[in-house]
C-alpha cells in the first residue's frame, strides 16, 4: 500500500515538480530501512566498568562509552572501578552491562579464582572485542636516585595500583619473583601520581595501554625516570606469569630516550551474557568500524582492530559479537561460541 501511494504521488507531480519526485523517491527507498530496526528489547541505558581516574582504562573506556552512546542514541555511563577483577565480578553479577578486563584476571575469574569472589566461576561474562596490550612500566622521581628495578632497595614503598586492578594484582607477584621485600601502597592512578610527587611512595608501578595518562601528568610537572625490566628480568616474569614479552618504544614519553624491555597482557571488552544479541552487535560494530575515532580517544587503540580477536583463547564470545566477526570474515572458535 505504501509503495502504491508513493507511485500515485509521483504520477501526480511528475510534470511540475521533478525535485519533489526525487525527494519522494528517496524517502520511499529509504523509509523501510530507517524503520526496520526493532529496538524493543534494547536497554534504555548501559554501563561500562573502567578503572581509576588517571589511568588508561578510564580514558579509553569513557571514550568508547560516549562514542557508542552518541552513535546508538542510548545513554551510557563509564563507571570508576578498581579495574579488571572488579569489572569481571560486576558484569558477572549483572551490576554492570559491560566491562574491560586483562586476560590474567579474566582467566582467574572464569576458573573461580577471582580475588574478589573466590570459588565463584564467572560464567556470565562474554567477550565482545579486543582492546590493546597492557604494558608494565615503572616511574620514579630523579631525586630518588632509583633508575632501575635493581636499584630499588628492600623496604622501599611501591605504588602498585588498586587492589583488583591489573597492576595491583600482578606487580606484587612480580616483585616476589624478583625476590624483593618491599612495602605495598595501593591506590588509583591519579592518587599514586600525587603520592609520588609528595614523597609518600618511592616507586610508581603501573600497567595499562601506553602512554599512561597519570605518568604523562607527572612527567609534565617533575623530573622523572622511566624504566622497564632487563631482558633477563622480562624473560623470568614471562616464564612465571600469564604475560608476554613486550617493548615500550623510545619516545612513548618525551623524556624516554630508549626502548624499555617489559611484559604485556591483552585486554578485552566483555558483556553480560544476557544482553540482546542485536544490541551487542551494534556496540561491536560501532567500535570495530571506527578505529580513527578510537585513536582520537587514546593511542593504545592502534591495536583495537578486528584481526586481534584471536588473542582471546578462553572467554566465551557473546552471540552479537560472533555475528559481527563472522559477517566481517573472521572465524570464531566453535568451543568459544563460534
Amino acid at each position: 500500500m505504501a509503495l502504491n501511494n508513493a507511485t500515485g504521488l509521483l504520477n501526480v507531480f511528475s510534470k511540475n515538480a521533478p525535485s519533489a519526485i526525487a525527494a519522494l523517491l528517496t524517502f520511499g527507498l529509504m523509509a523501510p530501512a530507517a524503520f526496520a530496526e526493532d529496538r524493543s528489547n534494547w536497554p534504555s541505558s548501559f554501563s561500562v566498568g573502567t578503572a581509576s581516574q588517571g589511568g588508561t582504562y578510564f580514558v579509553y573506556g569513557s571514550g568508547w562509552t560516549n562514542m557508542v552512546a552518541d552513535e546508538l542514541g542510548i545513554p551510557g555511563g563509564a563507571e570508576v572501578t578498581a579495574g579488571p577483577v572488579q569489572n569481571a565480578a560486576l558484569v558477572q553479577t549483572g551490576d554492570l552491562d559491560f566491562g574491560m578486563v586483562t586476560m590474567g584476571p579474566a582467566f582467574d575469574a572464569i576458573n573461580g579464582e577471582s580475588a574478589l569472589a573466590p570459588g565463584l566461576k564467572h560464567d556470565n561474562i562474554r567477550a565482545i572485542f579486543p582492546m590493546y596490550k597492557t604494558a608494565f612500566h615503572v616511574m620514579t622521581l630523579k631525586s630518588s636516585g632509583i633508575e632501575s628495578l635493581d636499584d630499588i632497595p628492600d623496604g622501599a614503598t611501591i605504588g602498585f595500583g588498586p587492589v583488583g586492578g591489573t597492576p595491583g594484582t600482578y606487580w606484587p607477584r612480580f616483585f616476589e619473583t624478583f625476590g624483593k621485600n618491599v612495602e605495598a601502597q595501593h591506590g588509583g592512578a591519579a592518587d599514586l601520581a600525587g603520592q609520588l610527587q609528595d614523597g609518600l611512595i618511592d616507586v610508581y608501578t603501573w600497567a595499562a595501554g601506553v602512554p599512561f595518562p597519570a605518568f604523562s601528568q607527572v612527567e609534565a610537572q617533575a623530573d622523572v625516570n622511566f624504566f622497564g625490566m632487563t631482558e633477563e628480568q622480562a624473560k623470568m616474569i614471562a616464564e612465571n606469569h600469564p604475560v608476554s614479552l613486550f617493548t615500550i618504544p623510545a619516545g612513548t614519553y618525551p623524556s624516554q630516550s630508549e626502548d624499555h624491555a617489559s611484559v604485556s597482557m591483552w585486554n578485552f571488552a566483555i558483556a553480560r551474557a544476557d544482553l540482546p544479541e542485536d544490541f551487542v552487535y551494534a556496540v561491536v560494530d560501532t567500535v570495530m568500524s571506527n578505529n580513527p575515532k578510537m585513536l582520537d580517544i587514546h593511542k593504545a587503540a592502534i591495536e583495537t582492530l578486528p584481526e586481534n580477536y584471536d588473542k582471546n583463547a578462553f572467554i566465551p564470545w557473546h552471540p552479537g559479537a560472533v555475528k559481527w566477526f563472522k559477517e566481517n570474515g573472521f572465524e570464531i572458535d566453535p568451543a568459544l561460541g563460534g
